[in-house]
Parts: C-alpha cells; structure tokens; sequence
C-alpha cells in the first residue's frame, strides 16, 4: 500500500485519537488537575515500562519479521509462536514481581501508599496487553492497514468512555485505573477483527518456541528492552527533578504539554509505523533505501513543520479548550517544546532505519547516550532558566539524535553498497 494512501487511512485513525484525546484531556483537566497530571505521567510511564516487559518489547520484530517472511507463512508461524509464548511467560513474572513491591513502587513512583492496588490491577491484565501489542504487530506486518486503523479507532473510543467514567466516578484514582485495564477491553475488539482474516487462525499462535526464531527476535528484544526501560525511566527522573526543584504542579505543566506533543507526534509517527517499518524490512538496496528516505522526507516534514507552527498560533486557544485556566502557565513551554518535535519527527525517520535494519548495537547504544542526554541537560538548564529548561533540552537533545541518525543511515547505505 502506497504512503498516501496509508496516510489517508490512518489520517482516520489519528483524527478520532485526537478528538478522544481532545475530550479526554479536558476531563482531566477538570477532575485532577495539574498535580494530577503530574501523577498521571509517572504512572504511564510505568505501564509502558511492564507491558514492554511482558512481551511488548517484541512486537517491532514480529512487525518487521511478519513482513520480511511475506512469502514463507510458516516461517511467519514459528515466529508468531515464539513471540507468543515467550510474551504470556514474561507478562506472568513481571505481574508476580509487581505484586510482591507494588507497596514500594506507590510510594517512590507516585507518592502516594494508598495507590498500591492499581498495580495489583495491571499485574491481573499484563497478558491482555501483551496479546493486545502482539496481535497488532502481526496485522501491522502483514500489511492489513484497514484492521490497524480499525483496532486503532477502537481502542481510541473505548479508552475515551472507559477512562472518561472512571475518571469522573473516582477522580485521580479512577484516571490511572482505567489505563490499567483499557487493552484487555481493545484486546477482544483486535481479536474480533482478526480471526475474521483468511491467513489467521489461533492455533498458529500455539506453540513451543522455534530456536531460528529466537535469534531473529532476540536482537529486537534487546532493542525493545533497551526502549522500554531507558527512555521512560529518564521522562520519570525528569518529572521527580521537576517535582522536588520546582513544584508537582510544574511538573504537571510539563506534562500537560508532553500530552499535546504526544498528540502531533502521533499524527506523522503512526503513519510512520504502519507504512515506513513494514517497507524498510523489505528494501534490498541501497538505491531504493535512498529514495524511501526522500521520498518519506518530502511527505512529512512540511506537513510537520506547518502543523507545528498551527499549533504554537493557536496555543491560547488550546489550553483554553483543552484544559482550564489553571493549565495557563503551560503556555511558555510551547514554543520549545514544538521546535523539539519537529526536529524529533525529522530524526526518527532515519531513527526508523536502525530498527527496519535490524542494526541492534546502533539502535541500543544510542538510546542510551540520547536518553542520558535528556536527563544531563534538563538537570542542568532548568536548573538555569525554570520550567521552559526541560523544553529547552528536548530540543536541543533531538537536534543532536538527528545528527547522530544521519550519520548511521548513511553508514547503512554504504554497506548495502558495499555488499550489492
């Protein structure tokens, strides 16, 4: 499928992901607060750390492997298998040892001792947000963009509804409960809408492990792992440092805007995922590398660029919608935390190579060194200039990650040549 058109698809996808995020975020707004936002981020961040754990780590390799095997379905089987078992597996070890610390993990994470029973509840449905990510990832490489639109659409919805009541019922509590329990309601709609596809049936998730697909996946586990763990850790240090050197209602603020970042990055990167992977896994060349990379360049980034621009015009208008007049503050933050964005689309399209090439060693050590950086130099320049300094340093950090990712992709190109 062409990028346009899986753009237009997906353009489907990411409006109604806006539209909940719109409603969802002036629920939040209202019923928790800055502090509450603040809260609300750390425990994010943790749910992505455990459910990267429990399996999600592997989902770009199967993505990437799906597509790769697009001709050997049995091959695409065994890797299926694999990924299966060895998720269900760890989303089990990761829920016992949740259990055994939540009480410890509540207090140094969120602050607050009486949230310990929301981790007994992501414990209970870590398996459903392992199926959930791998079932995705195997619709993504088989290239069904119509059934990852819809799941995506779905989830969307039911996130809005589920997290929106909750929210309103129980406040703050209820906000992080119903990201606890949001994918195993998405899972059974993906579920649902893939074993309607001729080339699935469930027993090709059955299975003991295949030791070829092992090594294919191993190194994006390393990649996944590496993901999973360094790069929300650094967001979680950054928000505790804002949160004991300035206020949690600044690190609210902070958090606010990684929300409406969240929602324009989502806009480019989703298309990215579905269409830019899957064809990345299959390139043979260096010419038809180069030419992808220009060709992906030239669709999105003045898209990019002018829809940045859009936003930090209407930013009054924004927080005014999407949040309340205590969320005002935030407005300082825009023009940083925009600049950022862009440079980070235009990084992660070359980012994208590391992955698609299953080149591990780039991929993981600089995810380290950029993550790193992140930290050193939001420590440093709020430090020197407040709030606006953790802004200051995403972008400074993503102009440097998209030299660094220049740098391997033409590295890449030369040994494709090389090897021609």
């Amino acid at each position: 499928m062409s990028l346009v058109k899986t753009s237009l698809l997906n353009g489907i996808s990411v409006a109604i992901k806006i539209a909940s995020g719109i409603v969802l975020n002036k629920i939040l707004a209202v019923y928790v607060g800055p502090t509450g936002y603040a809260i609300i981020g750390q425990f994010q961040n943790a749910v992505s750390i455990l459910a990267s754990l429990a399996g999600g780590l592997l989902a770009q390799g199967v993505t990437k492997i799906t597509a790769q095997h697009f001709d050997d379905e049995a091959k695409q089987h065994k890797v299926w298998q694999t990924a299966m078992l060895f998720s269900l597996v760890a989303a089990l070890f990761a829920g016992f040892a949740l259990l055994l610390t939540r009480d410890w993990i509540s207090e140094w994470l969120l602050h607050r001792p009486d949230m310990s029973s929301l981790f007994v509840w992501i414990a209970l449905f870590l398996p459903a947000m392992a199926a959930n990510n791998l079932l995705l990832a195997i619709v993504n490489g088989k290239k069904e963009v119509g059934i990852y639109v819809i799941a995506n659409i779905t989830g969307s919805l039911f996130s809005l509804f589920v997290t929106g009541l909750l929210t309103y019922s129980f406040g703050l509590y209820g906000a992080l409960l119903a990201f606890t329990i949001n994918p195993a309601i998405v899972l059974m709609s993906t579920a649902v809408m893939v074993t309607r596809c001729h080339w699935f049936k469930v027993r090709f998730l059955m299975g003991k492990i295949d030791q070829p697909a092992v090594r294919e996946l191993s190194g994006f586990a390393i990649m996944g792992i590496t993901s999973a763990m360094v790069v929300p850790i650094s967001y979680m240090l950054i928000r505790d440092y804002l949160a004991s050197h300035l206020s949690l209602t600044e690190a609210g603020y902070w958090q606010a805007t990684w929300n409406i970042s969240g929602i324009f990055v989502m806009m480019a990167t989703s298309t990215l995922s579905v269409y830019y992977l899957p064809r990345l896994a299959a390139i043979r060349t260096a010419t038809e590398l180069k030419a992808e990379i220009f060709k992906v360049y030239r669709f999105v980034m003045p898209v990019v660029t002018i829809g940045a621009l859009t936003i930090y015009l209407l930013r009054d208008f924004i927080i005014r919608t999407l949040f309340t007049e205590d969320f005002n503050p935030m407005r300082e933050l825009f023009a940083w935390q925009l600049l950022g964005d862009v440079l980070k689309i235009g990084s992660w399209i070359l980012g994208y190579i590391l992955v698609g090439r299953a080149m591990v060693k780039a991929f993981v050590i600089s995810e380290i060194i950029f993550s790193t950086f992140f930290l050193g130099f939001s420590w440093l320049l709020i430090n020197q200039f407040g709030l606006v300094g953790v802004t200051m340093a995403y972008a400074i950090n993503y102009l440097l990650h998209w030299g660094a990712m220049a740098y391997l992709a033409i590295f890449e190109i030369k040994k494709m040549k090389q090897h021609a």
